[in-house]
């Protein structure tokens, strides 16, 4: 009885684990850039899917800037119709390394930390350091082919991040002439992921 009993459960996770579905998947909306984002997306229960994917900028210097990104991330995700088909919402967290120019250092406005400390010029100072995020995703999966998929996504949530200021001129800190701390510290609300991404059934 106890041989039937275990046979019969073997045979049903089996089938159940027959049916879930595994997608290689690219960003295309980010390829052209010479930027990677791929993934692997893993069926695991009927409207339930996690996914892991890897984001590299590898660009040490791109249009002038520094934007070199190194991110790995985990969604957990819920199909409101059936895994892969339709709208879905998840939860992501991430973690990520940095070597970039920010936004508002795209000038050439002197920076001055204050009146006692080196001048420096914006266009030559850059952050390199390491964060995580928490945060949403949601998007919306559609088949292309029998074995092809099309996934609109976007991630939003808290971007915790920790870094170093330096001025590519001179090698120095800008950003601690006095040698007072390690990290810098900045914390925001953004939307931090996003994309089209083409999938291809693996499995």
């Amino acid at each position: 009885m106890k041989k039937i009993f275990f046979l019969t459960f073997l045979l049903s996770v089996l089938s159940v684990e027959a049916q879930n579905k595994l997608y290689a998947k690219g960003n295309a909306l980010f390829a052209p850039f010479g930027i990677v984002n791929i993934g692997l997306e893993k069926q695991v229960a009927p409207k339930y899917t996690l996914q892991a994917e890897v984001f590299v900028s590898p660009w040490k210097s791109f249009a002038g800037k520094d934007a070199q990104i190194f991110m790995f991330g985990l969604d957990g995700r819920y199909y409101f119709n059936e895994a892969f088909k339709s709208w879905y919402v998840g939860a992501n967290a991430s973690l990520t390394y940095f070597k970039i120019q920010k936004w508002n250092y795209w000038n050439d406005n002197v920076f001055q930390l204050d009146a006692t400390t080196k001048p420096y010029i914006n266009s030559n100072l850059y952050q390199e350091g390491f964060g995580f995020m928490l945060g949403a995703v949601v998007g919306y999966q559609f088949q292309l082919s029998e074995k092809w998929l099309m996934d609109f996504y976007a991630g939003f949530g808290s971007v915790q991040e920790f870094y170093k200021g330096y001025d590519k001129i001179s090698g120095e800190r800008y950003d601690d002439p006095y040698h007072t701390r390690v990290w810098n510290r900045s914390g925001e609300f953004l939307p931090y992921k996003g994309g089209v991404m083409i999938s291809y059934q693996l499995k």
